[in-house]
């Protein structure tokens, strides 16, 4: 694997944060090299929130995402905020309710419905970033589900094992019935 670089932006308190532990805690787990950072202050409960993570083969010489490869965005400011900086090679992953801002010229964009998976199918709002994780691994490929599974169970509150282990599915089956989108659209 050459260096992959992840960011996850969303509201706070919607586990965006999380999310990108689970995938440094994945790469831990699978022997990859792996640095992990966030960044939030007064929008930990409401405004934008941001973290990253970085997995490599090799030693990561510098702990700062420079030229993301992929981008979870849960929510509209974040989206406008980040979205622009995305390569045309890197994958875009967006919860389906946004609206693509002017100027992303990524060509990978996915929209998956995973706050409302996590509403509906799930139970819980509270679980879209895992929802969020399954998606995101099986669109992308990353680590084994017994990977995956493995680091999601090392980072949920216990008794929240049923819950979480459903979220996890139902991301893997919305990216599974969702080929990834390659398109190039005109922004709105």
């Amino acid at each position: 694997m050459k260096q992959y670089e992840m960011r996850f932006t969303g509201s706070g308190g919607q586990g965006v944060i999380l999310a990108s532990v689970i995938f440094a805690e994945a790469g831990v787990i699978a022997g990859k090299q792996t640095v992990q950072s966030q960044a939030y202050g007064p929008e930990a409960r409401g405004g934008t929130s941001k973290a990253e993570t970085i997995l490599s083969d090799n030693k990561i010489w510098f702990s700062k995402v420079v030229r993301p490869d992929f981008l979870l965005s849960m929510n509209q400011s974040s989206l406008d905020q980040f979205g622009p900086q995305l390569s045309k090679d890197a994958v875009l992953l967006m919860d389906d309710s946004l609206s693509i801002p002017k100027g992303i010229k990524t060509n990978h964009i996915i929209a998956l419905p995973i706050i409302r998976t996590a509403q509906e199918v799930v139970g819980r709002e509270v679980a879209a970033n895992i929802v969020a994780v399954g998606a995101i691994n099986a669109a992308l490929g990353l680590f084994s589900d017994e990977v995956i599974t493995e680091a999601v169970q090392r980072h949920i509150p216990k008794g929240t094992e049923a819950l979480n282990t459903r979220a996890l599915a139902a991301g893997k089956a919305l990216a599974a019935k969702k080929e990834r989108t390659r398109f190039v659209q005109e922004a709105v």
